[in-house]
């Protein structure tokens, strides 16, 4: 985004999707937006209105009528950007929002740039940055927990428990401030015990959201699993049980799958996106088959979970050769034995029982797929994380919390070895600044803005 652009400019975009519809809302924005809209819209002049409240009426141009409409007012500096407001919501027709977009920008404003709205927002003080993020976050969102976790963010959860500890940090660096100006007199305005407890705390609290982010990449992306095993061990049986529908071709010949099946299913809030891979066996002479054994070695090296379904009657000497393989992700495997029902009715009761242990399954039960969700749930939601704390979910943020904590580091070593106050000064401005950049508190360089702001849609 090229933010030399003036932004006291009023600036105009359709803030509903792309396509036909029943109703388009365009939203313009800046301090000439009344005007604009008022030179349209003769029915009544909206600058004598009352703030967030609505008009109907024909919008029209000096040569024809353009729609009936229903009128939004916002005016400054209650509204989202800060700036006055106006928006229009009028009837879907591609041809009806292009010309009423065309009227708008006759009269003097600008098409918007991707996030420029939520630009101004930030720039105007209505929210900081990584409220700003979490915008996207929130109309991107397509599971639960990543709407809760972007409502969150954008209700200021985040941001508050950053603001608080960086106050309070704050101080401690003003009064080591002012130390250095009473250096020749030898005195101590801030309590070095304290100041330490207060590191001690900030620590934890980063460290917390730094292990948040496992599971806030995991929200907000979702779970590669790959289904990994030998021809005929129920692989495509076991994806069809998981997304409960016929997805899969299934048959008792070995080989029947050639290539990859990859679709997505949700599973409490979460989205895991599940790869039925091509069986893995060394003795095969069929071309086809062996890009498919590779592609499906590729895919499992890649994969976030590995489920290594085993064929609980099947040829124990491929199996252990892919073990073998897969040691090396041991930490990514989720070890199933499929076609325990088989089992269970040709074995002697005592054998039966060592098949009702965890990951003897049948791929056709419902029972036994509802066990494999929760595992794969309980793979990849972290114990000492919790689903209502605050997640970081940005890959930038986690960052900036990495700086920090370098930074917070060195202050509670300088205090062990009661280092000058000079030395731990710059430490605290260091990590001051990085938790900063996080919310926007600091002045940040125009190229992060750009990049942050450009992935928006246009009319947000």
């Amino acid at each position: 985004m090229n933010l030399s652009l003036n932004l006291s400019d009023t600036i105009v975009a359709l803030a509903t999707a792309q396509g036909v519809g029943a109703i388009g809302v365009i939203r313009i924005s800046g301090a000439k937006a009344i005007q604009i809209t008022n030179a349209l819209f003769p029915h009544k002049n909206l600058a004598l209105q009352q703030s967030h409240t609505l008009h109907v009426g024909l919008l029209k141009t000096k040569d024809e009528i353009l729609d009936e409409v229903v009128i939004g007012l916002f005016k400054s500096p209650s509204s989202y950007t800060g700036e006055d407001i106006v928006e229009i919501s009028c009837h879907g027709s591609t041809f009806v929002q292009s010309k009423i977009l065309e009227a708008v920008i006759s009269q003097g404003a600008r098409l918007a740039l991707p996030g420029e709205f939520t630009q101004r927002a930030f720039l105007n003080g209505k929210m900081d940055l990584a409220q700003a993020e979490s915008v996207a976050d929130l109309i991107a969102a397509n599971t639960r927990a990543a709407r809760q976790t972007a409502l969150n963010q954008l209700r200021g959860g985040y941001s508050k428990a950053l603001n608080d500890l960086r106050e309070q940090l704050l101080n401690f660096a003003a009064l080591i401030e002012l130390e250095l100006d009473f250096a020749e007199e030898d005195v101590e305005f801030a309590n070095r015990s304290q100041l330490e407890k207060l590191i001690h705390n900030f620590l934890e609290n980063i460290n917390l959201l730094i292990h948040s982010f496992q599971l806030g990449n995991v929200i907000k992306n979702g779970v590669a699993v790959a289904i990994i095993g030998q021809p005929n061990a129920g692989k495509s049986t076991l994806l069809n049980g998981l997304l409960n529908e016929e997805r899969a071709i299934v048959s008792n010949i070995a080989g029947t799958t050639r290539d990859t099946i990859e679709e997505a299913v949700n599973i409490r809030g979460i989205i895991f996106r599940i790869i039925d891979t091509a069986g893995i066996r060394d003795h095969t002479t069929d071309t086809i088959e062996n890009l498919g054994i590779e592609r499906s070695r590729l895919l499992a090296e890649k994969a976030d979970i590995i489920i290594h379904l085993h064929d609980a009657a099947g040829n124990i000497e491929d199996d252990l050769k892919i073990e073998n393989w897969l040691k090396p992700f041991a930490g990514r495997v989720i070890d199933l034995y499929n076609k325990a029902d088989i089992l269970r009715k040709e074995w002697d009761k005592e054998d039966i029982d060592g098949l009702l242990k965890p990951g003897y399954i049948s791929a056709k039960e419902p029972g036994d797929i509802a066990l494999v969700k929760e595992m794969l749930y309980q793979k990849v939601i972290n114990e000492d994380v919790s689903m209502e704390q605050t997640i970081v979910t940005n890959t930038r943020h986690l960052e900036a919390l990495k700086q920090a904590r370098q930074s917070l580091i060195a202050v509670k070593n300088g205090i062990e070895q009661n280092i000058g106050g000079d030395l731990m000064a710059v430490d605290i401005r260091r990590a001051l600044h990085y938790i900063g950049e996080i919310t926007g508190r600091v002045e940040l360089d125009r190229d992060i803005l750009g990049t942050i702001f450009g992935k928006f849609c246009i009319g947000k």
